[in-house]
């Protein structure tokens, strides 16, 4: 995170959840209780200056205003979509930007939050993977797209209610492969201090890193968004390329292992609708078989749709509408609960898929990811045989 000289001998305190807050309480002499009153002053009340959380003693308001600070995210950018959403870019220093979108609804107000300066699991559909990565955002830089969000909203809509209702790590990078940095954040949304989240409203998408999926169900089990994307390993291998480390079927089994300590009783897994590659009715057999008999048991789930947001040098086009609803209508008639995304944000690059920020490729994934679709190209149809016959 960005800091001034001055700062960078202090603390962030939006680095800590409510235990590493009062163990940094603890360290500059005070009592433990004193840190549930600084993090309720910090999160829900929004509050970066000491001097005005009143209730805190004057010893300790002193000592952290030469040990501590709160620090957010400079922003480089806001824009509004036509439909409400707000889409902000963040500088996280060294040349890098992340973004965060707001998308109001009537029930809700849902955030989605980057982890991650780029990303480096490289998915074809996804602006972000073709960006390439640069580095993984710290716990205080997740959190502080949040505490930005949420004040600057109540500010902007005149309420003292909270406003962001649901929070989904579906922003820029994989949310897992920033374990460490993960797991503090999470905490500081659910904690009834911070933001008081439901663990059923805090979502974590992954494209399928089944050793921290593990983790996370011991550690801090949340709402899992599975990208899904293909019914066999071969399409799959193609599109997600961390099928090949971690394939369909491990994948499934943990699915099902995670489901037994979620909060909800289903897997939502994410299918985004790719014109002539994953969408034709042979595909929507494929995925009725795999979830539905998967180990002989299945997989609880709910399928949701998404519409391919295009954006450059993808290669790729939208399914048709009609398509994407005989599809579903293939998923539904086989007892699958699935849904079709209504795409928010669009004319801002806000909506799925689109988040770009700006990243230094230190990785040199987009040179990659270029080669491939070179690769791709040059080769024939799509089938849907077995693994290693399909090619989209």
């Amino acid at each position: 995170m960005t800091a001034s000289p001055e700062a960078r001998e202090r603390v962030n305190l939006l680095d800590f959840d409510h235990e590493g807050l009062a163990a940094f309480c603890e360290r500059l002499g005070e009592k433990r209780f004193r840190a549930t009153q600084l993090f309720r002053w910090i999160h829900q009340r929004g509050a970066s200056d000491f001097t005005a959380m009143s209730d805190l003693a004057r010893s300790l308001r002193e000592k952290l205003q030469v040990h501590a600070l709160v620090q957010g995210l400079p922003v480089i950018s806001q824009q509004e979509s036509a439909d409400g959403t707000i889409k902000w870019l963040f500088d996280v220093g060294h040349g890098d930007a992340v973004e965060a979108v707001f998308i109001p609804e009537d029930d809700r107000g849902t955030l989605c939050v980057s982890s991650q300066a780029g990303c480096a699991v490289g998915c074809r559909f996804c602006s972000t993977g073709h960006q390439g990565f640069s580095r993984n955002l710290s716990t205080g830089e997740i959190l502080a797209q949040l505490w930005f969000a949420e004040h600057f909203l109540r500010r902007h809509l005149g309420t003292s209610e909270r406003v962001i209702s649901n929070v989904v790590m579906m922003g820029m990078g994989e949310p897992l492969q920033n374990y460490g940095a993960l797991v503090p954040a999470l905490r500081v949304m659910l904690d009834d201090h911070g933001y008081g989240l439901s663990r059923r409203r805090v979502t974590v998408s992954t494209s399928g890193v089944v050793p921290m999926m593990d983790r996370l169900g011991e550690d801090c089990p949340v709402a899992l968004a599975v990208s899904l994307h293909a019914p066999n390993d071969a399409l799959r291998d193609q599109l997600v390329p961390l099928n090949r480390k971690y394939p369909l079927a491990e994948l499934l089994d943990a699915c099902n292992r995670y489901l037994e300590r979620a909060p909800r009783d289903f897997i939502t897994f994410e299918y985004c609708m790719l014109d002539g590659v994953n969408d034709q009715p042979e595909h929507a057999q494929q995925l009725v078989d795999l979830v539905k008999r998967h180990a002989g048991r299945g997989v609880s789930c709910k399928l949701n749709l998404i519409p391919f947001n295009p954006f450059p040098a993808s290669g790729l086009t939208r399914s048709p509408h009609k398509q994407v609803l005989a599809f579903a209508k293939m998923l539904s008639d086989a007892g699958i609960v699935t849904t079709v995304r209504k795409t928010r944000g669009d004319d801002i690059a806000a909506a799925c898929g689109q988040l770009a920020g700006d990243v230094k490729d230190r990785t040199r994934v987009a040179e990659r990811m270029a080669r491939q679709r070179i690769v791709m190209l040059k080769q024939a149809p799509a089938s849907t045989g077995a693994r290693g016959d399909t090619k989209p």
